[in-house]
């Protein structure tokens, strides 16, 4: 096919040949016709911008929104929202050059999808049923109602754009047999106009109606479109006519008015024809949506036309909307009607336009006019032929340009002008450059060669030092990428990535004038010659040019680029990445106030790393990062996500790599725990926001760490003062939602409360640091809920202080921070720390860690605090047996005569003389009852099978306490006893009143686990997690297990001490007794055949006669059950 982009034969030799090759008639003459296709880049005058603004007729009404994004097909993709991205130049010619892209198909897709508000070729609903009656009409018919409309639209055309009267409308139709009922379009008479013109076979009566519609006035925007939609439609059919009809109209109307000048002193053009022009340019738009499959042979002339009209026309808003429209038609009519091999002659002066339109922009966002404009281009660039050079370079440089030079974001919205309705400045930025980074993408991916990189490079360069206060930053984005490209499978790729990075770096020096720096950039300089070499060595190099050459900025986004290289699929350049991130932190090039930035990043990465040694990498950088700058980095670290989000637990596992570190995390965390404004100052709101809360959240995460186990040893002291002044501050604030609802068995995954979250954290730092015996002592007597209520805190605070005394849980280090606690401004400090203080004096250990004098002076300090509980206790602790050795002989004269009341058939008061035992046992503390504790143990154990359950739970609560009362003296004595009292316990686990097991501070289990303590069982941990958490059979077979397997040689005692309660009318005990009996014949039967006697098994037999005759059924049962094995055990016993 033959395309000729303007007509120069004679006029009526052209005409001739025109009609009969199907080409469009021209009805200018030569001279006219050379004129209208004027090339824009030769120059055209055009008023500069006047106003961004929409205007009242909605000019700017253009749609090209559903256009998508760009998918990002490389990983150098990277869409920026901060003005002066050049750097998302090599970000996608760096990932592209040296590999296959697909972007075209993306672009095409994406530009076709650009239209006007309604596609031009998808008719209203009631287009169908229209055309259908038109066609049924004769030409008079079809004649008459043309009139009509005719006249009608010249007498409403104020209507236009508005709804049309249906009265009138009615009328009109009636007039013409048509009943319409469907909600009419505002431009009907337009379409119906056009719709009747396209039906028409007679050409004379469509060149007389289409003359006098272009005779309309153009000076309203309806009037504009209408006119366009009405030409399009009938150029489908007759489209030598309406070509025709616009060539007269440009040369008898349009040059009229072309010449006239703004800065003249000619008076304004007549209204009527002033936008002629835009009329024009929608008239062949619409010609171009309309042509269907003819429109290859006519789209050079319908280009050169919209080029001429833009040219000639007076630049305002209107102007450069309409422009845009027939554009925007023109390039969706070729999409979907052009073939692959199809050559254009006219793209690159249609360019030209949009390009002086993005030229004349205002150096500020209102619209999005630069966005539709880029992308306008970018469809245009995929059309045959490609871009020359020249072309491509003003392209570059006129969209660089335009989008560069804008203000900085925070200072976009800063610089509109006064408008009606701010527009949301940052958005418009952002669609903008991701128009920009598919113009990019759609340039590298028509040739995919170093050399286009280089050719696209040189601008970005260029354009650097035009933009660098607006876009300091994306330089170290660039060359982030080239340097992940060092490690490309393509060997060329990876060269010229040397090469770019190099000349790059070169620049900056050069312009800097650091000539220290050049030392390292020679040694950069012959890449491959020194491939061989260490890469460390090379990597040092480059590190020392870049910290030297670089802006903060830029090497922020540097390191950022280098972060997101970590998540790709290649192993090298995730491998390179993390090598190249390691040796900048070590290198100390990282400043403090990059670390938030930095960090942020990383964590938005780390989900992706899918390497394992690419991990370990990152997090030995972080960990270098930390011992750098370890405030900035706890601080970052705490403001990431919530402390419960298991995601931050791989950066904090990273700062416990080296002991300082650790030490000093966990320190800043308890300096940021210790950050509690008063309630006046926290609103409901910011609760959450607390960076207490935040530290005491990630302490309450660290103390399952494992990497973190020694730390919280080392800090125990400080951690645990903080959680319990936390929770007293807690308290405070009111903030107790959720404390006492939780439930241990349950794992539902919420968060907790942060209440829950201070007595959790201050239970797990018992059992994490082994001290699990204090953590069982609250535990089973039900000590930790004191710390559920305000009401309580001080009782738990109490208890918790008394069993670490008990068990020397840290006394010296905890008693070192209370000590300091006391002397705090704080009042919640205070009272934690006399409570702590008036219980650690019955420490044993307490004058090895401080002088009684000491003591003394912190004790009266107590009595001039304000609060009445601190003076309370600190006068209790200058009381204390401690201070005042006389009342230890007063005390033990005292037990003495009190144990008298346990002799006689029937004691009086019982219960009030163990609680009084207890109270001395508690006030003469380290100093201990001698020889007195057995005496008392033995009392006690006698009253574990009392009658009334509350004298046996007590007499069992108090044993625990007199066990540990006797001293190092007679402490192997009380081991004696406590095994004779381990049998009696297990039993009474089963008691029939749930009192004795489950009743507040009176606790079997207690009891029976201090015993285990005391005799030092191997396996006591594991008793107290049954004992405490266990159920069913399960958990009775456990503890039977721990306690025998943890007393080898003593089956007999135990069995003997088991058949005493055969005969016990409490049913529990009495089942309790034969399952243990029952578990002895049967798992330990070996055993008992060595260790029994004859005697034995004669008592044995004689106990489980007596069951013979049992009114219980379970116990005949238990006596038919192992009758055979007592016989046997006969067989076996021969001593």
């Amino acid at each position: 096919m033959v395309r000729r982009r303007v007509p120069t034969e004679p006029w009526d030799q052209r005409l001739e040949d025109s009609r009969k090759e199907g080409r469009p008639e021209n009805l200018l003459s030569r001279e006219v016709t050379l004129s209208m296709v004027a090339i824009p880049s030769e120059g055209f005058s055009c008023p500069h911008w006047r106003s961004n603004c929409l205007s009242p007729e909605g000019e700017q009404k253009l749609d090209i929104g559903c256009a998508c994004r760009a998918k990002g097909g490389t990983e150098g993709a990277v869409v920026s929202c901060l003005p002066g991205a050049e750097g998302r130049l090599h970000a996608h010619l760096t990932e592209t050059s040296g590999r296959a892209l697909s972007l075209e198909s993306d672009k095409a897709e994406h530009l076709g999808r650009a239209s006007t508000s309604k596609p031009p070729n998808d008719g209203p609903l009631w287009e169908e049923a229209l055309v259908g009656k038109i066609r049924t009409m004769s030409a008079l018919q079809k004649s008459q109602a043309l009139e009509a409309i005719q006249r009608h639209i010249r007498e409403h055309t104020q209507l236009i754009r508005k709804e049309v009267p249906n009265a009138g409308l009615q009328e009109l139709l009636a007039a013409l047999n048509l009943e319409l009922k469907q909600p009419l379009e505002k431009t009907f008479l337009f379409h119906f106009y056009g719709l009747i013109l396209r039906e028409c076979a007679c050409a004379d009566l469509v060149r007389r109606h289409l003359a006098g519609l272009l005779e309309l006035s153009h000076q309203s925007s309806g009037q504009r479109e209408g006119i366009a939609v009405a030409v399009g439609i009938v150029s489908s059919t007759h489209m030598q006519e309406v070509w025709a009809a616009l060539e007269h109209v440009g040369r008898t109307r349009f040059l009229r008015t072309v010449f006239t000048s703004s800065d003249s002193q000619q008076p304004e053009p007549d209204t009527h024809w002033r936008w002629a022009g835009s009329t024009s340019l929608l008239c062949y738009g619409q010609m171009a949506a309309h042509a269907g499959a003819q429109i290859l042979p006519w789209v050079d002339n319908i280009v050169s036309r919209m080029v001429y009209y833009f040219s000639c026309s007076r630049y305002d808003n209107i102007l450069k909307t309409s422009f845009l429209s027939a554009t925007i038609m023109l390039l969706k009519a070729l999409r979907q009607n052009s073939t692959p091999s199809y050559k254009f002659s006219q793209i690159p002066e249609l360019i030209q336009c949009l390009l002086r339109i993005l030229q004349k922009e205002p150096n500020f966002l209102a619209t999005l006019f630069r966005e539709k404009i880029i992308l306008v281009i970018v469809g245009l660039s995929n059309l045959r032929p490609s871009l020359k050079p020249m072309v491509k370079s003003q392209i570059l440089h006129t969209c660089l340009q335009s989008l560069y030079t804008l203000p900085p974001t925070e200072t976009l919205r800063s610089s509109l002008p006064p408008l009606d309705v701010a527009p949301d400045v940052t958005a418009l930025y952002r669609k903008s450059m991701q128009a920009l980074d598919l113009l990019l993408q759609s340039l590298i991916s028509k040739n995919k060669s170093v050399d286009e990189l280089c050719f696209i490079l040189q601008y970005v360069v260029d354009y650097v030092g035009l933009t660098e206060e607006a876009t300091p930053s994306m330089l170290g984005h660039q060359i982030g990428l080239l340097m992940l490209l060092w490690r490309d499978k393509e060997p060329v790729t990876q060269s010229h990535a040397h090469q770019c990075v190099y000349f790059l770096l070169q620049l900056l020096t050069q312009q800097k004038g650091s000539t220290s720096k050049f030392v390292y950039l020679n040694k950069m300089k012959n890449f491959e010659a020194n491939a061989r070499r260490e890469t460390e060595m090379k990597f040092y190099d480059l590190v020392k040019v870049l910290d030297g050459n670089l802006t903060m900025a830029q090497h922020t986004q540097l390191v950022l680029t280098l972060l997101r290289g970590l998540c790709s699929h290649n192993h090298l350049r995730c491998d390179l990445a993390s090598q190249l991130l390691l040796m900048i932190v070590e290198d100390h090039s990282i400043k403090a106030e990059q670390v938030a930035e930095i960090l942020q990043g990383l964590f938005q990465e780390l989900p992706s790393i899918i390497f394992k040694n690419t991990l370990q990498t990152v997090m030995q950088a972080v960990s270098v990062l930390g011992t750098q700058h370890a405030q900035e980095t706890v601080e970052v670290i705490l403001s990431l996500c919530h402390p419960s989000e298991r995601q931050v637990i791989p950066l904090w596992k990273a700062l416990a790599s080296n002991t300082q570190l650790a030490r000093k995390v966990l320190t800043l965390l308890y300096m940021k725990l210790r950050l509690r404004p008063p309630k006046e100052l926290v609103r409901f709101t910011q609760q959450a926001e607390l960076i207490s809360l935040l530290a005491l959240g990630t302490i309450y995460e660290l103390l399952y760490t494992q990497e973190y186990k020694a730390t919280v040893r080392w800090a125990f002291a400080g951690v645990l003062v903080g959680l319990l002044t936390q929770l007293h501050y807690l308290f405070e604030l009111d903030v107790v939602d959720g404390i006492s609802d939780y439930q241990e068995d349950v794992l539902d995954g919420k968060p907790l409360s942060p209440c829950r979250t201070c007595l959790e954290a201050l239970k797990g730092l018992f059992w994490t640091t082994n001290y699990w015996e204090v953590f069982a002592y609250l535990k089973l007597l039900r000590g930790w809920e004191l710390f559920e209520h305000m009401e309580t805190y001080t009782e738990g605070v109490t208890l918790l202080a008394r069993a670490m005394a008990h068990y020397d849980c840290e006394v010296k280090a905890v008693l070192g921070q209370a000590v300091i606690s006391l002397k705090s401004s704080e009042e919640r400090d205070n009272i934690v720390a006399i409570l702590i203080i008036a219980e650690f004096l019955n420490s044993h250990e307490l004058t090895q860690y401080m002088s009684r004098r000491t003591v003394d002076n912190f004790l009266s300090l107590g009595l001039n605090n304000p609060n009445q509980l601190v003076r309370a206790m600190s006068l209790k602790g200058l009381s204390s047996a401690l201070r005042h050795p006389e009342k230890v002989m007063l005390l033990r004269n005292r037990l003495a005569g009190l144990l008298d009341g346990f002799v006689g058939p029937e004691p009086k008061d019982v219960m009030g003389l163990m609680e009084i035992l207890g109270d001395i046992l508690h006030c003469l503390g380290t100093q201990g009852v001698g020889a007195t504790s057995l005496r008392i143990a033995q009392h006690l154990l006698q009253l574990f099978d009392n009658e009334q359950a509350d004298v046996r739970g007590g007499a069992i609560l108090l044993y625990g306490d007199v066990l540990y009362s006797g001293g190092k003296k007679y402490q192997q004595a009380l081991k004696n006893h406590a095994f004779q009292a381990l049998v009696p316990l297990l039993f009474h686990l089963a008691d029939s009143c749930p009192n004795v097991v489950m009743i507040p501070l009176l606790k079997t289990k207690l009891t029976f686990l201090r015993c285990a303590i005391l005799l030092k069982w191997e396996f006591r941990k594991e008793l107290f997690g049954k004992l405490a958490w266990g159920r069913g059979l399960s958990a009775e077979n456990d503890v039977f297990i721990y306690t025998v397997e943890s007393n080898l040689g003593n089956y007999h005692q135990f069995l003997m001490q088991a058949l005493t309660y055969l005969s016990s009318p409490d049913r529990n005990l009495k089942q309790a007794a034969m399952k243990f009996i029952g578990g002895m014949l049967q798992d330990y039967f070996p055993d008992l055949c060595i260790c029994l006697r004859k005697a034995d098994v004669r008592t044995l037999r004689k106990h489980l006669e007596i069951l013979k005759q049992d009114p219980d059924s379970m116990s005949r049962r238990f006596y038919s059950s192992f009758l055979e094995d007592i016989w046997e055990l006969s067989q076996y016993v021969t001593h």
